[in-house]
Order: C-alpha cells, then structure tokens, then sequence
C-alpha cells in the first residue's frame, strides 16, 4: 500500500531513478503509483520490464495483474495474478484480485476458491485459519462452529465477521450475513472487503438502493474498481433507474469489454428497456466470450419470441456433453434446449430436457410442499370472518397500491401492462416488500420459535396496523417514478398475504390473476426463475402449489367476500375489451382506450413475459400444454379438484 497520496510516492519513484536508473524498488514504487493514479498504461511496460528481470516477485505479477485488470485485460490480468499466487500462496493481495478477475470472466467456482484462499492468506490467527481451511474446503458446518465460537471469545473480530458472513451467504442466509457485515462496518469503516460483501448481499436480499449507497461509498475510494461499477450497475436496474444503469454498464464494458456476465446483466435492462436486438447482441457477445455460460443461452429463449438456429442447438448439445460443465450451466442449457425443442415440435426430447433441468435445478433449492400446506392452513385459521370483523377500520387507508396476485406465468404481467396503459397508474414490478415485512414480524414455519407469523398479527394494535400500512408505502416509494396516484406491485406470491394486505392497506386493489391448472403450472415447469419459486422445480409440487393456492384464495373469498377481484386469463384473451372494463370499474378507474392499447406502452418490463406484452393478445399460447400431456400424468394427479372444477373457459 502507498498510503493515500500516490502522487507523491511517483516523485519519490522519480527522484530516486535520477539517481539510480533501473533500481527495482523504485520502479516498482512507480508502477504502483502510476496504477492508483488511474494511468495504469504508463506503468504497465515498467511492471513488464520488472517481471521479467524478477520473475519470481509475487509483488511485481500482483501488481501487473492490476495494471492489466485496469486497462481492461481480464485474460491477462488473470494470467499475471495465477502466477502470483503460485509464486507465493499466502499472497492476500493476489487472491483477492484473482478472485475479482474471474467474477468478471464468469468463472464463479475459481472465483470462489481464490476468494477462499483471500481469506485464508489474510488470517493470521491459528483458530480463524483452520475455520478458512474449512470454508475453503466448502465444510460449511465445521466452519460456522469454529467461527461462532471464537466470537464468543473475540466479539470484536472482524475478520471473523466477515468470514461467518460468508458462511451465512452461501447458505442462503442472507438476512444473517447482511447483520454480520453491518456490525463488521460498524467496528471497521474502511474495511473494502466487508463492504464489497455487503453491498452484494444487499443486492442478493432484494435491497437494491442500500447496495447502490454501498457501491458509491466503495467508488468514491476507487472509482475504476469493474466489480464494484458491475454491482451498482445491476442494482440500479432493480430500482428502476434503467437508464442510469444502462450508461454504467456501458462505461464499465467500454474500459473493461472482456466481461461475459456483465455483457449478460447489460442484455438484461436492455431487455427490460424493450430494446430486443441490442439485448440478443449483449447476449451473444457474453456467448462468444464464454461459450459455458448456460444462462445466456437461456437468457435468449426466456425471451419468449426469440428462436434460436440450428447452429446454436448444436453448441448447446456440445456444452452438454462435457463432463467438467458446472450444474448452474447445465440447467441453464437444459431449459434452453427444451425451449428450442418445444419451438422446432420436438416435444418428447423438448420435455426430456425440460424434466433434466428440473432435476438438477431443485438439488440446490429444496422444497417442501408439506411445509406450505400447513402454513395455509394457518393462514385460514388466522384469517378468520370475526379476526377481520374485530379491526374494521384498522391499517392505513391509501388506497394508492394495486396488488396483483397468483402463480408465476398466469397472465399476471399481461393485467399489469394493461393497468399501467391507465394515466392514472404506474406499473413497477414484482416487489419483495409483503414478503419481507411478513417475515420480520415472525418466520412462518419455524415450530419452536415464541412469536410467529400470521398468529403474531393477533397482537397487534390499529395503530400497528397503520404504521405497517404506511412502511409499506414509505419502501416502496423510490419505485414510483411517474407521480401517478396508484401503482401496481405485481409479487405473485403476495397471494399468500391477502389478509396481511387487506389489514395493513384497506383500501389497496387485490387482483388474482389465474390461469389453467395445467397451462400454468406446466409454464411453470418449462420456467427458470432468477430466485425463488421453488415449487416450480417439480410437476407434483407445482400441482400441489397451485391446489393450496386455489383452496387459500376460496378462503378469503369467504373471509372477505368481494375484496379481491379474479381475472381468468383464458377469458381475458377471449374477450380483452369485456375483461379489461372489468378490472378498471373494480379499480374505481374510468375506461381509456390506452389500455386495449397496451403493447404500444413503452415502460420497462422485468419479467419472463416482457416480449410478450409488447405484442397484441395472441391465443397460442393458452393450449400450448396439450404438447406435452403424455407425460403430465403426475401433475394432473396432484392438482386434483383444483384441475376439475376450473371453470369451462374457451382453449383455443
């Protein structure tokens, strides 16, 4: 380090090499000066030219590394830091930039290891040593015991922290680790490697502005870093600064142009944006730089219109047949072969590929479909007519939110467009709000644990009641871009928190969105999600979902008769006009014709549907399910009544 004024150790560097031309620490002194005075092509040919006179300096290939990695060479940067770390293993300096070169090249696993190995090189005591081996080793358990131990003895640890945090991270404990590094940060400020973590669990946990506020405070000391500018670009997209987030990814893939996986995250606000071709061309520019990468495959079938060419089919099979291809990669490529199937007719290979990616997709995120019977089950007993009777009048009375409700792929996003077609009403997107304000009041399954949700609800005062009402509109305020008197948070399984809604907010507008058992939970299937929807991953938990879904939805339509307004996908596309009038009169707006407009809206889109809605209504996709009958024997056994009392709707 050369502390805060490089510009003086460049003068130093100088006056030094008057005197001897060629000394070794000099040069390297100037090098590193040149480097964090953001003029990393002058010092790159003097870091070259010490290289090879010292071939064995872990310092001077560090520093090449980082000379490169700020002119934009991720290969070389690289190639210059792996030979660090092979000259000296306990080099943190090294590990850490390795491990921020190969995020950007896409290689998570060999960015994890040298992150591990960060870690490691940075302890120096003997406890927190062996708990990095154990997190290097991927030993979770054994390395979440050592390290909850020693900050029983040490609390003020900040390594440890920020180590325990990486545990809680990987497990998906995200709330968890977000708590260790803002006590990490509270003991230690300055400590960059803690707030890089804080700021990606904070985009991990739905929380985009704070990550956004994170990476500025990083920026501000380092301005050129790619990974920090690659974070804030993606958590601008979240908050919907779609234009910010566009021009810093475009300076970000500017200097830095060999990044797959942003050129990925670019294609996406660009999809998002309605800018198709750019977003295939962000797309195959991520493809070309690493023909690995699964999900930019599936980043182009998950644009619904697009379809993809003999030649690509072939390079997805090839990346199938490896035997060192990452599972991440292999559902991606699954879920996009059975899309380019499903397109070319081949449906028995197309649901083969479907059935495989499935597989391999749930081995990493669990679900129990006991566990959500029981908590609707008590959510019905929670919500009951004398609950609701006993706090009429109670929560906030805005009646500024409009919910949209139901399963994933039921034509949630098609009412969402039309709506937001209304002057009087702006769309945001699917909001993790509901579900995170539930969650801080209780956790839903949890046996052992003294307060609970929804029983916890029992306990609370109207006042209570009206200060969640207004945090709700407080959090999602910064979504609100258009100062329209209603907006529309589209989170499908808010479906779950009808009650909590109609408790919190009164006067909000809940709208079920539904759609055929089979269409939809087949859609469902044929789905990958960013996160969440585990239930999606399996025919029989999707049939048992969608059957808990529709028994809970009865229940409030008893509880609370009249309160939440059902839209039949199958009779919105029958009769756009008919249904369309309907959903404004339940919303208290007056008809407009924009709204039978609504593909020519220009808004931004997030979900799997944004190519879709751009389009007029079309029928061909309400049947699309019949394709695949033959091997949806399992799926019809678990939805059950919920499959044959679905109303008679036309199927085109």
């Amino acid at each position: 380090m050369l502390g805060p004024r490089p510009d003086l150790a460049a003068e130093q560097a100088r006056e030094i090499l008057k005197v001897a031309p060629g000394h070794a620490q000099a040069l390297f002194l100037l090098a590193s000066a040149l480097r964090m005075q953001g003029e990393a092509r002058e010092a790159l040919p003097i870091l070259e030219t010490l290289v090879n006179a010292l071939p064995n300096s872990a310092d001077a290939c560090t520093e090449l590394g980082l000379a490169r990695s700020g002119l934009g060479d991720t290969k070389g940067a690289i190639e210059a830091l792996t030979q660090a770390t092979r000259i000296n293993g306990k080099h943190a300096q090294a590990w850490r930039a390795l491990g921020d070169e190969k995020t950007l090249a896409g290689d998570e696993a060999g960015a994890g290891a040298a992150y591990a190995r960060h870690i490691e090189a940075s302890v120096k005591n003997p406890q927190l040593l062996e708990a990095a081996v154990a997190l290097r080793e991927n030993k979770l358990a054994i390395a979440e015991r050592m390290l909850r131990g020693f900050l029983k003895i040490n609390p003020t640890d900040v390594t440890a922290m920020r180590m325990l945090a990486e545990v809680a991270a990987r497990l998906n404990r995200y709330e968890d680790a977000e708590k260790l590094l803002v006590r990490a940060l509270e003991l230690a400020p300055s400590f960059a490697a803690a707030r890089n973590n804080y700021a990606s669990i904070l985009y991990r946990n739905s929380k985009p502005q704070a990550a956004v506020e994170q990476t500025n405070i990083l920026l501000a000391k380092d301005p050129r870093n790619p990974g920090y500018r690659a974070i804030k670009a993606a958590a601008l997209s979240l908050v919907g600064e779609y234009e910010e987030a566009v021009k810093t990814f475009e300076g970000l893939l500017k200097s830095h142009p060999d990044q797959p996986k942003a050129w990925m995250s670019y294609g996406h606000v660009l999809k998002t944006m309605g800018r198709q071709a750019d977003s295939i061309a962000a797309y195959r520019r991520a493809i070309a730089q690493l023909p690995s990468l699964g999900e930019a495959y599936w980043s182009l079938a998950n644009l619904k219109t697009f379809r993809f060419m003999p030649e690509d089919i072939a390079a997805m099979r090839k990346q199938l047949a490896r035997s060192d291809l990452m599972d991440e990669d292999r559902f991606h490529f699954d879920f996009a072969l059975g899309k380019a199937l499903e397109d070319a007719g081949d449906y028995a290979p197309s649901f083969a590929h479907y059935e495989k990616a499935n597989a391999l997709r749930r081995k990493s995120l669990p679900y129990h479909a006991d566990q959500t019977a029981m908590f609707s089950q008590r959510l019905k007993t929670a919500f009951s007519p004398a609950f609701f009777e006993a706090r009429i009048g109670a929560g906030c009375p805005a009646p500024d939110p409009i919910f949209i409700v139901g399963l994933p792929r039921s034509g949630s996003t098609l009412i969402e467009q039309i709506l937001s077609s209304h002057s009087q009403v702006e769309g945001t997107m699917e909001l993790h709000d509901i579900g995170q304000m539930s969650r801080s009041l209780g956790p839903w399954n949890k046996k052992d644990a003294a307060v609970t949700y929804p029983e916890v609800l029992e306990t609370l005062s109207p006042s209570r009641l009206k200060e969640l009402g207004e945090e709700y509109l407080e959090r999602t305020r910064i979504h609100r871009k258009l100062g329209r008197p209603f907006f529309i948070d589209k989170m499908p399984n808010n479906f779950l928190h009808a009650g909590f809604i109609h408790l919190i907010l009164p006067n909000a507008k809940i709208i079920d969105a539904r759609r055929h058992p089979l269409g939809c939970t087949f859609s469902c299937f044929k789905q990958h999600f960013a996160r969440g929807q585990a239930f999606t991953y399996g025919l029989e938990d999707a049939g048992h979902y969608y059957a808990d879904y529709v028994a809970l939805m009865a229940h409030y339509d008893v509880v609370l008769p009249g309160r939440v307004h059902r839209v039949i996908y199958e009779n919105m596309v029958a009769d756009p006009e008919g249904e369309t009038r309907r959903i404004l009169e339940y919303c208290g707006l007056p008809f407009e014709e924009t709204c039978l407009k609504f593909y020519e809206n220009g808004r931004a889109v997030r979900t799997a549907s944004s190519e879709q809605v751009r389009q007029p209504i079309f029928r061909d996709g309400v049947g699309q399910w019949h394709n695949y009958e033959p091997w949806l024997g399992p799926l019809k056994a678990a939805l059950g009544p919920a499959l044959s009392a679905y109303p008679d709707v036309p199927v085109f």
